[in-house]
């Protein structure tokens, strides 16, 4: 069974930073996408940023520029730099992995962005 454990969310000021990080343990297929999505009140979750196990990576336009999504594959951790954070950041962030036939979350981690 894989697991996800995030870690990192918490309370920051406008134009602050952030950083979130998912382990995955278990039994995990070498090739993956691993990603973070986020979720704001009364909204549909949405894609943030995702990366291949070969470091293609996948941004958000709403993110561009501001986030950068990285892994570590002997650790099967990914990690998501959050700088210039903006109020409407604010949302659970949710780790994801996936590979062929499989899609795994982790429990959600509040970010908020508030003066």
């Amino acid at each position: 069974q894989v697991q996800l454990v995030e870690s990192g969310g918490g309370l920051v000021q406008p134009g602050g930073s952030l950083r979130l990080s998912c382990a995955a343990s278990g039994s995990i297929f070498s090739i993956n996408v691993m990603g973070w999505y986020r979720q704001a009140p009364g909204k549909q979750r949405e894609l943030v940023a995702h990366v291949t196990s070969g470091g293609s990576r996948n941004y958000a336009d709403s993110v561009k520029g501001r986030f950068t999504i990285s892994r570590d594959n002997t650790k099967n951790t990914v990690y998501l730099q959050m700088n210039s954070l903006k109020p409407e950041d604010t949302a659970v962030y949710y780790c994801n992995l996936a590979y062929v036939g499989k899609n795994y979350w982790g429990q959600g981690t509040q970010v908020t962005v508030s003066s």
